[in-house]
Order: C-alpha cells, then sequence, then structure tokens
C-alpha cells in the first residue's frame, strides 16, 4: 500500500493518495485525525500515518 511514496509525505501526496483535497488534509492534521509534524511551515506526514488512517477510516483496525 502507498509503495511509490517515500516514509516521508507532503499534503501534496496524502492529498494524490487519498483522493481528497489540499484544505481536508489541513482539517485531518489540524484535528489529530492523520499524525504529521512541522518543519518549518511545511507539514511531514508519515507513510504509516496516512496507513493507519486509512486502516481507522475503513474499519480495519
Amino acid at each position: 500500500m502507498l509503495e511509490q511514496y517515500q516514509d516521508i509525505m507532503t499534503t501534496y501526496e496524502v492529498t494524490e493518495a487519498l483522493c481528497i483535497g489540499k484544505n481536508r488534509v489541513y482539517e485531518l492534521l489540524g484535528n489529530g485525525s492523520l499524525k504529521g509534524f512541522l518543519i518549518g511551515n511545511i507539514w511531514k506526514i508519515p507513510k504509516e500515518a496516512v496507513i493507519e488512517y486509512i486502516m481507522t477510516q475503513s474499519g480495519l483496525k
């Protein structure tokens, strides 16, 4: 799952992987549904956090 992405993803890559908009990604990061961290003012999201989000939302976790 998500093999084509590096271990640390950008918000753009997350929008691409989840087929959601940029604002939705920022909303998920802001409310803690999707785990990530800031480097300066740029969000970085671990690929494992994206997989965890998918599993949680699909009811598989």
